[in-house]
């Protein structure tokens, strides 16, 4: 028995040992191989398309998509501006009057008159003023239209002379079935014009209603300007107050000073060409003079148009040598205009560089006729202002210069000599704070 015991209890040792050879053997580190870093764990995930894709071509499908919906959201205000048309062109027309007028009606708030009272006594003296030009205009059209009549007739008669002696050669003849093939396409298209006639009235009623639109609309803006924007601001998120709201202030400030350059420059442009109108005893001086003073409101191209309605009355009145020095004169004043008055004057009220103003006044006619040109570069004027602001100073701090971030020249040298100058200023007096009208803090 001791011998088949022993045999048994070999066997159930080796056993033993055989079944721990399975397992790994206990191993405690030491401090020396002991690994600090947390392991990592590698997943295996499945590959998609968009890993597939070059990182350019995933770059520039995220971009459409985004450049999409803007375009479909432009798409949307354009056409619900179109729908509005009849409500906000007046509201833009009071806009640029209460840009005008407004700096006149806030000094006689802050010298004790009432809000109401001041709104009212700027609108009425605008009114006097515009009606009592225009009122001068007319009267001198009328008080020349018999002589007027008479010189168009002496001088397209000396321009037939003109032509025939030209080396273009026109002779009587050519001249007469050019006038007698005018004639017939007039008489064809009279139907067009009848229909236009009527579609006139119906312009003419959307006029008169706008035109009452414009005061009251006015006249609100005057008196409760700050109140209204900052109506609007309270309705936008909390985080985005401050900034929307100061980026709208500098904005105003911008559109303040852009209609008092184009006013300047405007009534230069009047002063100039009228001048020469005068001297050359030209027809209907004044209203032409009048007329280059509105044109001067839609930069670059509105006074040069006028100016050629100027030549034209000149050719037709007073004969070619006239016409030339009227055009003479013209070049005169748009040179002055384009070398002196803009970078002067409009250099200081808002930097918009000479393209943009171009496309924005052709983006404006297209959309919108002569009202999109007149507010095209004051809308553009506006945005530059407030989404520079706001890419600088997203949380709606102050700007430390003294002027909106709209003004600074588009020009890198000369910014960076405005740039050289504000920091001596500031230098000279750390201390001192920006002034009041560059802050909503107040409000």
């Amino acid at each position: 028995m001791s011998w088949a015991q022993t045999v048994r209890d070999r066997a159930r040792t080796t056993l033993a040992t055989a079944a721990s050879r399975t397992a790994p053997p206990p191993f405690t580190a030491g401090p020396e191989f002991r690994d600090a870093t947390t392991p990592v764990v590698v997943m295996n995930q499945p590959t998609s398309a968009a890993d597939v894709l070059p990182r350019g071509v995933r770059t520039a499908g995220a971009w459409a998509w985004r450049f999409i919906l803007f375009v479909v959201a432009a798409y949307l205000v354009l056409r619900i501006v179109a729908l509005l048309h009849i409500v906000l062109i007046p509201v833009a027309v009071a806009m640029l009057l209460a840009a005008l007028f407004q700096p006149l009606s806030a000094k006689l708030m802050r010298n004790g008159m009432k809000k109401s009272l001041a709104a009212g006594l700027v609108e009425v003296a605008a009114l006097l003023v515009v009606f009592g030009g225009l009122g001068l205009i007319v009267r001198t059209f009328i008080s020349q239209v018999d002589k007027l009549s008479t010189q168009v007739g002496d001088g397209i008669d000396e321009v037939q002379r003109w032509l025939a002696n030209s080396p273009l050669h026109i002779t009587d003849q050519q001249l007469s079935q050019y006038i007698d093939k005018a004639r017939e396409s007039f008489t064809a298209s009279q139907g067009g014009i009848t229909s236009g006639a009527l579609s006139t009235a119906t312009t003419v009623g959307e006029v008169v209603t706008g035109f009452f639109l414009v005061l009251f609309t006015l006249f609100f803006f005057l008196r409760d300007g700050g109140q209204i924007w900052a109506f609007l601001c309270r309705l936008l998120p909390r985080e985005a107050r401050v900034p929307t709201a100061r980026a709208g202030h500098y904005s105003w400030h911008t559109l303040v000073s852009y209609v008092r350059a184009t006013v300047l420059v405007a009534f230069v442009d009047a002063v100039g060409i009228g001048i020469g109108l005068f001297a050359f005893r030209v027809p209907l001086a004044l209203p032409l003079a009048a007329l280059v003073f509105l044109g001067a409101f839609i930069p670059v191209v509105g006074a040069a148009i006028s100016g050629v309605v100027a030549v034209l009355i000149a050719l037709v009145a007073n004969g070619p040598v006239t016409a030339l020095c009227i055009l003479a004169v013209v070049i005169a004043v748009q040179q002055l205009e384009g070398h002196v008055l803009q970078p002067l004057i409009m250099g200081r009220a808002v930097a918009l560089h000479p393209l943009a103003v171009i496309l924005a006044i052709a983006a404006g006619v297209v959309v919108a006729g002569i009202v999109g040109g007149l507010v095209a570069v004051p809308l553009l004027a506006v945005l530059n202002t407030a989404i520079r602001y706001l890419v600088h100073h997203p949380d709606g701090e102050p700007t430390p210069d003294r002027e909106p971030p709209g003004t600074e020249p588009t020009d890198d040298d000369e910014a960076k000599a405005e740039d050289q100058a504000e920091d001596a200023d500031r230098h000279l007096d750390p201390t001192s704070p920006p002034p009041g009208e560059t802050s909503v803090a107040t409000a």
